[in-house]
């Protein structure tokens, strides 16, 4: 039992290890760079290719298409190319991508490239927390996979940043060209990532994962326990869409994984970080230069708030952090809205909103934004990893289109003070299928909530100690 005794084992985290993750996770730096910059840029390409607000619409949501194709493509490939090179195309996107908007001539080739951007964030959201989860070993797994929300934080803010220093020049295709130079050190880094040593083990390159492993493991004795953990799992032979078919026990990770996807979106963090300017305007904030140093402040907010989740995931656990992350947004948007019932007035009640909403970042950051990314890579047994996250993931940028296309709709019918009760009430929500349903995975390795997943425990105890 000593062997399991986790804050032994943090000092002894193999340094090979931090450095693969870290590398794995800038595609998410990436993905937050690509979600943020279009914002500060459309103003400017409405004006030089004189485009209407459905070709406006257009621009925005192609990339959301584009995820979704990229996602949902993007378990096949990994089952068959593996998990490195799935990621390195999802690169390669990110700098044609990037390329092709810089340059874009017209509509046409900016929907395009805007398209194949998609594709490249479909990808990277799909691959980079599946990477992470079969590489980390499970006292920083949770940790290193965060650190992909937060690479995804990081990037949103510096898409603010840049897009504000821009504005001044109206220079779009520098907006959104820049993010070819972090697309090329993401390719290259990729280039020296080891493959999953799971993956390896899938296709019977026995001496490969163990030589990967005994690469990221502090000890050969670590190395060769989880290889054997890892053969254990490698023995079902049923794969993807037929275990899901003939496993009702897979079945049930593959629903809760996308019960996770769709509580991270209904919490309303989506509208919070698309329609930030909007929401400051609501709160009184008229001018255009408060509400983009608004929107900049929440991106930090987002980006400082996330280092509570790396801090704490692997100490706390998963479970207590969602319960509080989502008691404080119910809070905070049951506030807000009581704010908007009331009518904001004076100053003291704007920064009033404006604190509200901060706090509602802190608790999003710190909890449902890089814990579902977690526990939806934990969750899935190793035959159906890649059908399972393919289903989560699709159902994030499902939920991700249609809560983003409904927030506006939402308040002009019932009003801004309804739309965030709304919001309040399925924060409520959450906490409740939380303590129904969601397991406790820290410290458990990736086999042993397999196993008990296969054995057939309640969802919530899958996390549990054989």
């Amino acid at each position: 039992m000593t062997t399991h005794v986790i804050p032994q084992s943090v000092p002894h985290t193999n340094r090979q290890t931090l450095l693969v993750c870290f590398l794995a996770a800038l595609a998410g730096l990436l993905f937050g760079l690509d979600m943020g910059v279009i914002a500060g840029a459309l103003p400017f390409l409405a004006k030089e290719f004189g485009l209407n607000s459905h070709q406006q619409e257009m621009v925005v949501s192609v990339m959301m298409l584009g995820a979704a194709l990229g996602a949902l493509c993007s378990g096949p490939l990994c089952s068959r190319l593996g998990r490195k090179k799935t990621l390195l195309i999802g690169a390669a996107l990110f700098v044609v991508g990037s390329v092709g908007c810089a340059f874009a001539p017209d509509l046409q080739m900016l929907v395009i490239s805007r398209f194949l951007l998609g594709a490249a964030v479909g990808v990277a959201s799909f691959v980079a927390p599946l990477y992470l989860s079969e590489i980390a070993p499970e006292h920083i797994r949770g940790s290193m996979i965060s650190l992909y929300q937060l690479m995804i934080t990081i990037g949103i803010l510096a898409a603010f940043l840049s897009d504000t220093a821009f504005s001044h020049s109206g220079n779009w295709r520098w907006m959104l060209g820049i993010i070819t130079f972090p697309a090329l050190i993401l390719f290259a880094g990729v280039m020296t990532l080891p493959e999953s040593p799971r993956w390896l083990m899938m296709k019977n390159k026995n001496a490969l994962a163990q030589k990967v492993l005994m690469l990221l493991r502090s000890t050969e004795a670590e190395a060769h326990a989880e290889l054997e953990a890892i053969r254990e799992s490698v023995k079902i032979t049923q794969r993807g869409w037929q275990l899901f078919r003939a496993n009702s026990n897979f079945r049930r990770t593959t629903y809760l994984g996308v019960l996770l996807q769709f509580m991270q979106q209904v919490t309303g963090m989506t509208v919070i970080m698309y329609y930030a300017p909007k929401i400051f305007a609501i709160a009184g904030f008229a001018s255009t230069e408060q509400q983009m140093w608004g929107t900049v402040i929440a991106g930090l907010t987002n980006v400082l708030a996330t280092f509570i989740a790396i801090g704490l995931v692997d100490r706390w656990g998963r479970k207590p952090i969602l319960k509080l992350g989502f008691s404080v947004m119910a809070v905070c948007m049951a506030l807000m809205g009581y704010m908007f019932f009331i009518g904001i007035t004076s100053l003291a009640q704007q920064y009033t909103a404006v604190t509200l909403l901060l706090i509602f970042i802190t608790g999003f950051a710190m909890s449902a934004g890089p814990l579902i990314w977690v526990l939806c890579s934990e969750i899935q047994p190793l035959a159906g990893r890649d059908f399972g996250v393919t289903c989560s993931t699709m159902a994030n940028w499902i939920a991700n289109m249609i809560i983003g296309a409904t927030f506006l709709t939402l308040i002009d019918n019932v009003g801004s003070a309804g739309t965030f009760w709304l919001y309040a009430g399925l924060n409520v929500l959450c906490i409740i299928l939380t303590l129904l349903f969601v397991p406790e995975t820290k410290n458990i390795s990736l086999e042993n909530i397999e196993k008990n997943l296969m054995a057939g425990l309640p969802l919530r105890s899958i996390g549990s100690s054989l």
